[in-house]
């Protein structure tokens, strides 16, 4: 028999990392982590840049969640799924990832 080893062999489950530090969750995921992960949908990050007065980078797409850093004005966050007020999305493939409300990002010209 015939054992397929190479980078897509279905070899078993994998610990999933926590969520909050890698651009991952169950549908979607940063397209540089194609060939490590196996998810329906990749996407390519859209940088867009904070605005004046930071964002606080959520756990979830909600006012009361769990804070995971503040990013600062100029930072570049990496938007990899937009909402109606929420922007998914990581400061870089190693993260931190989480939600930033739309209005505290630039808009895409």
């Amino acid at each position: 028999m015939h054992r397929n080893q190479g980078p897509y062999a279905l070899s078993g489950p994998i610990e999933r990392p926590a969520t909050g530090t890698v651009p991952l969750r169950g549908d979607l995921a940063h397209i540089g982590l194609a060939g490590r992960h196996f998810v329906p949908h990749y996407a390519v990050p859209q940088p867009r840049t904070v605005l004046p007065g930071g964002a606080p980078l959520l756990l979830q797409p909600d006012a009361q969640a769990e804070e995971l850093c503040t990013l600062m004005e100029g930072d570049s966050f990496e938007v990899l799924e937009v909402g109606q007020v929420w922007a998914w999305g990581c400061l870089s493939l190693d993260g931190p990832v989480g939600y930033v409300r739309l209005d505290h990002l630039e808009l895409l010209s």
